[in-house]
C-alpha cells in the first residue's frame, strides 16, 4: 500500500487542530482505560497515597454523575475547543428559538463513530451553543460504564457529561423554571455500526424511552440531525446478518459498548491510522415539539408522540439535506 505523508510545511493553525483532536481521540478511546491502570499502580509506588485519598472521595463523591454532574466552565472555553472544531470544521445551525422557561429532551442524529458533532456543539463552548440558545444548559448522556473509570468520571463531568440512566436524566428534567436541554444520541452504540459514509441509517423504530421521559418530566422534544457525522470514518463492511455484524453484536450484548472496526487517516500521513478526515459536520437543531406532562402515558399516546417525532426529524433532513450535499433521491432511513 502506498503512504501518502503529509506535507513538511504545514500552517500552524493546521498543526493545532490536529493536536486537539488527537487528545479529543485519545480521551475517547484510551483515557479511561489509562486512568484505571493509572489508579492501580499508583497503589504499589511511593505516591499510594493519591490513590487511597481519591478512593475516599470518590465514595462520598459517587451519587455527583447521577446528580447533574460538576461542570467546568473555563474547562468548556478552552482554546482548544475551538481548534478541535475548525479542524472538520463543526458547525451548529438554529432553526428555530427554544424557550429557556421549558425544560429540553434533544435527541442527536446519527450517533456516528465517534459522536464528534454532539461533543463539539453541546459539551465544549466552540460552536456557539449558549449564544444561540440564550437561558439553555445543555447535559449530554454517555454510557454509565464510563462513570466508573477513576479520574476519567471527573474529567467528562466537567465536561457536561451525565450518565445515560432514567435517574441521570431525570434530575435536569425534574429542575423547575426550564433552561435545562439534555441530549441523547438516541441510536447509542447500535447505530455507531450504521455509520458508513453516505448512509443515512436511523436506530430509531423501537426507541421510545426518551420518548415516555419527556412526556413524564413535560420536557420539550428538539430532533437534531448531524450532517456529516457519518463521514469522518470509514468502517469495515459489517452488513445484517455477516459474521463481522454478529460478532459485534454479541460483543455490544455482554460489554454494553459497540466496536465497529473503523479507520482513516493518521497524523503524519493520509492513507491509514484512527485520525477523523477533515470532513464538515453541519449539526441542524430542529424546532421543538410540545410536550404536556404526564406521568402515566398509555400505550397509545406514546406510540402517537413516537411516530411525530419521527416525522419531524425526517421533514427536518429533507428540509435541509439540500444544504451539506446530500442527493435529493436521498432519505432517512429507520431501523430497528
Amino acid at each position: 500500500m502506498k503512504i501518502d505523508f503529509a506535507p513538511m510545511k504545514v500552517p500552524m493553525q493546521r498543526r493545532l487542530q490536529t493536536a486537539a483532536v488527537v487528545q479529543w481521540v485519545f480521551s475517547f478511546l484510551g483515557l479511561a482505560p489509562t486512568c484505571i491502570v493509572l489508579f492501580f499502580y499508583l497503589l504499589f509506588t511511593r505516591l499510594w497515597l493519591i490513590s487511597v485519598l481519591y478512593a475516599v472521595w470518590w465514595f462520598f463523591d459517587y451519587d455527583t454523575p447521577s446528580h447533574g454532574g460538576r461542570r467546568v466552565s473555563w474547562l468548556c472555553n478552552l482554546s482548544i475547543w475551538k481548534y478541535m472544531r475548525d479542524y472538520f470544521p463543526i458547525k451548529l445551525v438554529k432553526t428555530a428559538d427554544l424557550d429557556p422557561r421549558h425544560n429540553y429532551i434533544l435527541g442527536f442524529h446519527p450517533h456516528g463513530v465517534l459522536v464528534a458533532g454532539a461533543f463539539a456543539n453541546f459539551c465544549t463552548c466552540s460552536t456557539g451553543f449558549r449564544e444561540l440558545f440564550p437561558g439553555l444548559t445543555s447535559y449530554m448522556l454517555m454510557l454509565p460504564l464510563w462513570f466508573r473509570s477513576p479520574f476519567f468520571r471527573d474529567y467528562i463531568m466537567w465536561a457536561g457529561l451525565i450518565p445515560s440512566d432514567k435517574e441521570s436524566a431525570r434530575h435536569p428534567l425534574s429542575k423547575r423554571g426550564g433552561g435545562n436541554a439534555v441530549v441523547i444520541a438516541v441510536g447509542g452504540a447500535p447505530e455507531a455500526l450504521y455509520a458508513h459514509p453516505g448512509t443515512y441509517n436511523v436506530v430509531m423504530a423501537k426507541k421510545k424511552g426518551f420518548i415516555k421521559m419527556a412526556m413524564v418530566n413535560g420536557a420539550h422534544l428538539v430532533p437534531v440531525f448531524s450532517f456529516g457525522e457519518n463521514e469522518v470514518y470509514d468502517q469495515v463492511g459489517n452488513q445484517r446478518g455477516s459474521w463481522l455484524r454478529w460478532t459485534q453484536e454479541q460483543l455490544q450484548g455482554i460489554m454494553g459498548i459497540s466496536l465497529p472496526l473503523f479507520h482513516a487517516r493518521g497524523i503524519f500521513q493520509y492513507s491509514f491510522g484512527l485520525m477523523p478526515y477533515r470532513k464538515s459536520i453541519s449539526t441542524v437543531v430542529g424546532r421543538p415539539i410540545k410536550v404536556e406532562r404526564n406521568t402515566k402515558p398509555s400505550a397509545e399516546e406514546l406510540n402517537a408522540l413516537h411516530q411525530r417525532y419521527m416525522d419531524e426529524l425526517s421533514s427536518l433532513f429533507e428540509e435541509h439535506k439540500g444544504n451539506y450535499g446530500v442527493d435529493k433521491d436521498v432519505h432517512l432511513n429507520f431501523v430497528d
